[in-house]
């Protein structure tokens, strides 16, 4: 699942934007948690754009993937120490832009369990002893949700006009769109499942094992000084290989050597032979940067764990959709070798079997799992349209001007 493509420059952006920070259950109720365990007290890491309107109906949340965050658009102030870099989906979000901020109003929150700002195994613990690392709690595609939906209610928000997101965030989609059908007017689960399969599991599990078989990772008990960096790049590295594709990685970097003339014969740490070796080291190493070892161990459990029939429809996945009002967009990709159109497929003979309104597209595109998350002229008319629809239909159910 990938999460951060580097974006790209552009003239139609919110500008400058400011992460924001909701705390709840600090001396009320805790969190519930599917595990059965609690949990107080949760922030969540945010960030908004455009305006709510007075009938406060034109509200988009969007669900990040993976290790992803809540800067989905526009940029953070450098004079505030910002990066200057424009968010995860700047080519998606913003003024005339698809999901359009002179329109919506849209909200990003950083999952609970993550590391860039919301409560997770790198957080203090409450009682100042130190970080939570795995005392933190098991949580799930669920509470996340539960977390976001405490997020709405703050901002005063009754029902979301819409719920997007890609891959771990399209799990987040389903979820909400099942646990609180009268919240979600319209759904966009994108390049998604409604659960893992082995094969998932299997590579979020290679990855896990690379971080806990890091020395330095110490059962989770590590410092910023001894980091089991090693580990957690290893486990990049497996993960952006499942976001590309074979024709992209042929393209990308056929068996080009980098940097050299000739093989070298050798296991050269710092200069591998090809181009593709050096690239996965890259990304490796610019994940560690950003990324907390404990956080990628929750947060791939809980995208393991997810299981739609099983959490809403008691094992049927048509009885799952049956929870839900929504009226839903599911888009896969026909190089999403992680998330097949198959699963797609499947999301939507449930969803008419549970007689909702489902449009479904594959969009050719050979960019792998990642394809959700770039440029593509298609994919940005779907969603273009789709919300443009779903809000005249809203507002014409609701008695509004349209």
């Amino acid at each position: 699942m990938s999460e951060y493509i580097d974006g790209f420059a552009d003239a139609n952006t919110v500008g400058i934007v400011e992460k924001q920070s909701f705390t709840f259950a600090n001396s009320g109720e805790p969190l519930l948690l599917e595990s059965g365990q609690l949990l107080a007290p949760v922030t969540l890491a945010f960030e908004t754009y455009g305006r709510l309107t007075p009938a406060r109906d034109n509200a988009i949340l969007i669900c990040h993937a993976l290790t992803g965050d809540a800067h989905v658009a526009g940029y953070h102030d450098p004079a505030k120490g910002g990066s200057g870099k424009p968010g995860w989906w700047e080519l998606m979000v913003g003024p005339g832009k698809p999901i359009d901020t002179d329109r919506y109003f849209v909200i990003c929150s950083n999952a609970l369990g993550s590391c860039m700002g919301s409560t997770g195994p790198a957080s203090e613990k409450p009682d100042g002893s130190g970080l939570y690392g795995l005392d933190f709690p098991v949580v799930t595609i669920g509470d996340m949700v539960k977390a976001q939906r405490e997020l709405i209610g703050h901002l005063g928000i009754p029902r979301l006009l819409a719920v997007v997101g890609g891959s771990m965030g399209g799990m987040q989609v389903l979820d909400w769109s099942c646990r609180y059908p009268e919240m979600v007017y319209a759904a966009i689960p994108l390049a998604t499942t409604a659960r893992h399969s082995a094969l998932n599991i299997a590579f979020h599990e290679v990855a896990r094992q690379a971080i806990m078989a890091d020395p330095n990772w110490n059962r989770g008990r590590y410092t910023d000084s001894s980091k089991p960096g090693t580990g957690l790049a290893v486990a990049r590295m497996v993960g952006h290989i499942t976001y590309l594709s074979d024709e992209a990685m042929r393209r990308k970097f056929g068996r080009r050597l980098q940097d050299r003339d000739a093989f070298s014969f050798d296991f050269d740490l710092d200069l591998p032979d090809f181009q593709v070796e050096s690239y996965l080291r890259y990304q490796g190493r610019k994940f560690v940067e950003r990324f907390d070892a404990n956080s990628f161990l929750y947060i791939t459990k809980a995208a393991d764990y997810f299981d739609l029939a099983a959490q809403h429809g008691q094992g049927s996945l048509a009885g799952a959709m049956s929870q839900a009002q929504a009226r839903f967009l599911v888009i896969s990709f026909s190089s999403d070798w992680l998330y097949p159109t198959y699963r797609s497929r499947e999301l939507v003979q449930a969803m008419k079997k549970a007689g909702r309104d489902v449009s479904f597209m594959e969009i050719d595109a050979d960019f792998g799992h990642d394809a959700f998350l770039l440029q593509n002229e298609r994919l940005s008319a779907l969603i273009a349209n789709f919300l443009d629809h779903s809000q005249a239909k809203l507002r014409m159910e609701a008695g509004h001007a349209v």
